[in-house]
C-alpha cells in the first residue's frame, strides 16, 4: 500500500503527538506523546477480563499481561461497592474468585438476593465497602488453570483499570461492561438521584473518553461500552457518543431488563431499532454457530443480518483449553480463530488468551497489513523527530 494513503494518519499523529497529556490523579505519569495507534486494519483482539487464561481475572496483572501480549482492548465488568465505588469484577457474588470465605470477620455478610429472577446466595460486593473489598485477594476461576497467582492480587477499581490503559506504551482501548444494572440500582444509592449508569459515564468522562466510533477523539482514547441491558445502553446514549455494544446471551436467556427473548432481539426489526444506539452486538458464540454433541452445526445468519444493518459483531468467549474447543477444531485454538475470523467473518473476538490470538493474527496477516504496521511505526518516528524541535 502506498505511503500516501497514510497522510490523514500522519496529521492525526502530529496533532496527538504534540498535544500535552492531561494530568490524572492516579499514577499515569508516563510521557508517551507518540504512542503507536490502535490497529484498525483487522478484527479486534479483546482481552476478556484481561489475560485471564494465565492470571486471575480482572486484576491489574491480567490486564498488564494482556497489553504485553498485544491486546487491542482490555475488557472488564463494572459493579459497585456498598459505598458506591465502581469496581472491576464479574460476578455479583465474591465467592468463586476471591478468598472472602477465609475472612472470618465477614462470616455474617452472606445474603440471598433476587438477581435476574433467581435467588442467589453468597457474599455480594454491594454489601462491602471498597476498603473491605481491598482486603480480599482474587483467585483463578478454573481449577485447571495456573493457581500460583491465587491470593496475590486485590480487586481493582474502575479508575485503576483506566489508569492501566492510559499508561500502556501504545494506544490500548478499554471495553467496560455495565454489569447487572437492575440489581446494582436496587442495592446501591448515590446522592442526588444518580444511577449506576450515570456514575459509569461520569468516570469515563472524567478521564477524557469521548467521541463516536473512529473519530479523532475516539482514536486517541478508544472505548466500547457494553451491556446485556438494552435500556442502559439507550439511557446513556443521551450522555455519551462513545460506541456501544449490545451483548446477547444464550438463546434460553431473555434480556435482564426488558425480558425480551433471544429471537426478538436478533430479529431484523430489533436490529434496525437498536442500531440507532449501538455500533455492534456481542453474541455468545454458540448462538452464532449452534453446537450439538460438541460439534458445530450450520451457522445462523446473525452475522450477515448484523452486517446488513452496519453493525459490528464481537462474539465471546474464545478459550484455548480442550474443554472449551469444539471437536471440529481438533484441540487447536488457531483453527478456531481461522474459522471465526476468515469464514464467519466477525469484527473482533473476546478471548481469555490474548497472546495466542495476537500470534495467530501476526502470522496470518496479509503483507499489506504488515506494511501498514511498519508505515505506522515510521510515521511515529517522523512525528517524534518533528516534536523534538518544538520549543
Amino acid at each position: 500500500m502506498a505511503l500516501t494513503g497514510y497522510v490523514p494518519l500522519l496529521v492525526l499523529i502530529l496533532i496527538t503527538g504534540c498535544a500535552a497529556r492531561p494530568l490524572y490523579p492516579l499514577p499515569s505519569k508516563l510521557n508517551e506523546k507518540n504512542r503507536l495507534p490502535l490497529q484498525t486494519f483487522r478484527p479486534y483482539n479483546i482481552a476478556h477480563r484481561g489475560s485471564n487464561g494465565e492470571l486471575p481475572e480482572e486484576t491489574s496483572a491480567a490486564y498488564l499481561r494482556a497489553i504485553e501480549e498485544g491486546a487491542d482492548f482490555i475488557e472488564t465488568d463494572i459493579l459497585s461497592s456498598k459505598d458506591g465505588v465502581l469496581i472491576c469484577f464479574h460476578d455479583v457474588t465474591l465467592d468463586d474468585t476471591t478468598d472472602v470465605a477465609e475472612h472470618k470477620e465477614f462470616a455474617n455478610r452472606k445474603r440471598t438476593y433476587e438477581v435476574q429472577g433467581e435467588n442467589v446466595t453468597g457474599f455480594f460486593s454491594v454489601d462491602f465497602t471498597l476498603k473491605e473489598l481491598k482486603t480480599l485477594r482474587v483467585k483463578q476461576r478454573y481449577s485447571f488453570r495456573d493457581q500460583q497467582y491465587n491470593g496475590k492480587f486485590p480487586i481493582i477499581t474502575f479508575e485503576e483499570y483506566i489508569a492501566i490503559a492510559l499508561d500502556a506504551p501504545r494506544v490500548v482501548g478499554i471495553y467496560p461492561e455495565i454489569k447487572n444494572p437492575v440489581f446494582i440500582n436496587q442495592q446501591v444509592k448515590w446522592p442526588h438521584g444518580k444511577r449506576f449508569e450515570d456514575k459509569f459515564v461520569e468516570m469515563l468522562q472524567k478521564y477524557g473518553y469521548k467521541g463516536s466510533y473512529m473519530s479523532e477523539d475516539w482514536l486517541k482514547q478508544p472505548a466500547f461500552i457494553q451491556s446485556f441491558a438494552p435500556t442502559s445502553l439507550v439511557y446513556i446514549s443521551n450522555q455519551t457518543d462513545l460506541p456501544k455494544i449490545f451483548l446477547i446471551d444464550d438463546v434460553t436467556i431473555p434480556t435482564q431488563d426488558t425480558n425480551q427473548s433471544y429471537w426478538e432481539i436478533t430479529s431484523d426489526a430489533y436490529l434496525a431499532y437498536i442500531k440507532d444506539y449501538v455500533v455492534g452486538i456481542g453474541p455468545w458464540k454458540d448462538t452464532v454457530v449452534p453446537v450439538k454433541n460438541n460439534y458445530l452445526q450450520t451457522p445462523t445468519d446473525l452475522v450477515a443480518k448484523a452486517h446488513a444493518h452496519n453493525l459490528q459483531v464481537h462474539p465471546y468467549t474464545y478459550r484455548n483449553e480442550n474443554l472449551f474447543l469444539h471437536f471440529n477444531f481438533h484441540q487447536d485454538p488457531y483453527q478456531e480463530y481461522e474459522y471465526w475470523l476468515n469464514y464467519i467473518g466477525v469484527d473482533g473476538l473476546f478471548t481469555d488468551f490474548t497472546g495466542s490470538l495476537h500470534d495467530f493474527q501476526q502470522w496470518t496477516s496479509p503483507t499489506g497489513a504488515k506494511d501498514n504496521e511498519t508505515a505506522s511505526k515510521l510515521l511515529h518516528k517522523i512525528a517524534s523527530l518533528i516534536a523534538s524541535y518544538k520549543g
